[in-house]
């Protein structure tokens, strides 16, 4: 470990959860990260000059915005780079933090709100569907932080132990690999989700047709088609308008959905 305690940079992770708080949309997430990197800035430049620990202050409120699980990886970084570069190559910070913003931001994305969320979402919701129980939410939390708190954990420490390991192999190349698991945790979550449709999404029609002295179930000639067709449909649907609206008509959306399905389920079209 070098200047930089540990405690310091356990005060930097605490200070990550309130990351969101002060987000605008001119610099994003600029405001939150200086306020969680001030304690290195303070260690670091306890004993300079107050206009060298100002203009430190100062290369964190420029534009930056990734996944808020990763900023205490990129902080405990940017605290490697602090502590063994001079004032005349601090400029080195600025370009390690928009190098990797983009990257990590699509990685966390994909991996964590794409991948790991639906997981537990739907953990939670089936003990709430199956049984009714309370626990449902309460395992969804926990999940989520069971992997969310040892990233950001490890991310500030590792961070900052092999910060400049990393950078220098980024020359190399060595940041293409975040691209590559992007693109895996892409398919991956494609995978989760269509899954989740087919076990979380419930729809029936109740049509029925006469055929001489029997009748036939429009629900299982459907099935015999493609299982689950209705539920896709559904959802494929609700992708469409969410997309088409920015998401901004969500909540017009699941309304709609709702006065749908209950009028629809009044005529016995849908059971």
């Amino acid at each position: 470990m070098g200047k930089i305690s540990k405690k310091t940079l356990n005060k930097v992770l605490w200070r990550t959860q309130t990351t969101q708080f002060s987000h605008n949309y001119e610099r994003m997430q600029s405001l939150s990260l200086t306020y969680d990197f001030a304690p290195v800035i303070e260690e670091l430049y306890k004993d300079r000059p107050k206009e060298e620990q100002v203009h430190a202050m100062q290369r964190y409120l420029e534009y930056f915005n990734t996944h808020p699980v990763a900023i205490p990886a990129i902080l405990g970084i940017c605290a490697a780079i602090e502590e063994t570069t001079d004032e005349g190559h601090k400029d080195s910070v600025t370009n390690i933090k928009t190098g990797l913003m983009g990257p990590l931001a699509g990685l966390g994305d994909s991996m964590l709100n794409l991948t790991w969320f639906p997981i537990a979402g739907s953990i939670g919701a089936s003990l709430c569907v199956e049984s009714g129980s309370l626990l449902g939410p309460i395992v969804m939390f926990l999940l989520i932080n069971l992997l969310y708190w040892p990233l950001k954990y490890f991310g500030i420490h590792k961070g900052y132990e092999k910060g400049m390991e990393l950078i220098q192999n980024e020359q190399n190349g060595g940041l293409k690999i975040f691209d590559r698991l992007g693109n895996f945790a892409n398919v991956l979550g494609v995978v989760v989700v269509s899954g989740l449709i087919t076990s979380t999404v419930k729809l029936s029609t109740g049509i029925k047709f006469s055929a001489g002295k029997g009748t036939i179930a429009l629900q299982d000639q459907l099935n015999n088609i493609m299982p689950c067709l209705l539920p896709v449909l559904l959802t494929a649907l609700c992708y469409f308008l969410l997309k088409k609206g920015q998401g901004k008509n969500s909540v017009w959306v699941i309304l709609g959905v709702l006065v749908a399905c209950i009028a629809l389920s009044c005529f016995g079209i849908l059971v």
